[in-house]
């Protein structure tokens, strides 16, 4: 790197600050107002200070630049007395120099513009974030055990990132199932809507709003074949709602906790006979003892009675007419 040959010399400068600098004189200590040659001069003085601030934040890049390039040590130290008698020089003529600290990135001094962020000084070309190395300047950052990040690079290394797009969050955030969420990335995973204040229920990992967690996760019913929310009745190796848990015939509940069971259903009483066949034909009421099988149908005994006259058909000979029993006498007279 070169200086440029354009910008003005040291002892040009120098030897301007000296003309520009008016000596004190006593005539001077006692006037209010300056003079426009006065001000002309400040203003000269200025310009030539700012021109020289300039040309030692050259001196100080090309010094850095032959240290990080290996040159030779004549050179640096060349630079460092250069630098040191510009210095000097300036404080003679009234100049006051500040010291505007030390690099914390190359550890040099800082003349010239300074960034001051995490309690250090840098140059601003140094003061760049540690993952891509690209100058913050006046943008944010973030720090990170004494590391300045740009926005982008914080967040693609050190947010939290959200479980369905593997992204970082960067705002709101859902803790739920173990794992880290966007807010708008967490609903059901059947349905695809948001969860309500009744909240989400859990299945190997998977978060399911409560219809469709029921309806596809909860024991289903028996008899309707819906969900089991609450109460249940077990029986037949089923769950059953206990409104549901009645008689597949007539639908009436089992009052006092038995029931018959037929083909997997459970029936009262008198509907499990008759699916059995096992109704008497003349009462209509459950055979539990002997019956007679007469005409395809079966009787208590005392109630397979001759259609017309009602007599008992004990000795078990009868006639049938339009499938109906008759003794031999009533038959005879009737059909005869």
């Amino acid at each position: 790197m070169k200086l440029d040959e354009t910008r003005p010399t040291v002892e040009s400068l120098l030897d301007e600050l000296e003309g520009s600098v008016p000596s004190p004189s006593p005539s001077s200590r006692h006037s209010d107002l300056d003079t426009p040659s006065q001000q002309q001069s400040r203003i000269s003085a200025s310009c030539a200070t700012r021109e020289l601030d300039e040309l030692m934040a050259s001196l100080s890049d090309f010094k850095i630049m032959a240290q990080g390039k290996g040159g030779p040590p004549t050179q640096v130290n060349k630079l460092d007395n250069m630098l040191g008698s510009l210095q000097s020089d300036l404080n003679k003529l009234g100049v006051q120099t500040v010291a505007k600290g030390v690099c914390g990135a190359c550890c040099k001094p800082i003349v010239g513009q300074v960034v001051t962020a995490m309690g250090r000084t840098w140059h601003p070309e140094h003061f760049v974030c540690t993952h891509c190395q690209e100058e913050i300047g006046s943008r944010n950052f973030f720090e990170r055990e004494g590391q300045p990040y740009c926005e982008k690079d914080y967040h693609n290394l050190f947010s939290p990132r959200c479980y369905y797009c593997n992204g970082p969050i960067l705002d709101k955030v859902v803790t739920a199932l173990d794992r880290t969420w966007h807010p708008e990335h967490f609903f059901c995973a059947q349905c695809g809507s948001f969860f309500g204040p009744e909240g989400f229920h859990e299945k190997d990992g998977k978060a399911y709003c409560r219809k469709d967690y029921f309806d596809m996760f909860a024991p289903k019913c028996g008899g309707c074949a819906r969900a089991i929310l609450e109460n249940y009745i077990s029986a037949l190796n089923c769950l059953w709602h206990p409104e549901c848990f009645v008689c597949r015939e007539c639908f009436t509940p089992f009052v006092n906790g038995s029931f018959f069971e037929h083909d997997g259903q459970p029936y009262c009483e008198v509907h499990y006979h008759e699916r059995r066949g096992s109704l008497c034909s003349g009462c209509q009421k459950p055979i539990t003892g002997r019956c007679i099988t007469a005409m395809s149908k079966k009787f208590h005994p005392e109630h397979f009675v001759c259609a017309f006259c009602l007599k008992q058909l004990n000795k078990g000979t009868f006639k049938e007419q339009n499938d109906k029993p008759y003794c031999h006498g009533c038959f005879v007279k009737l059909f005869s």
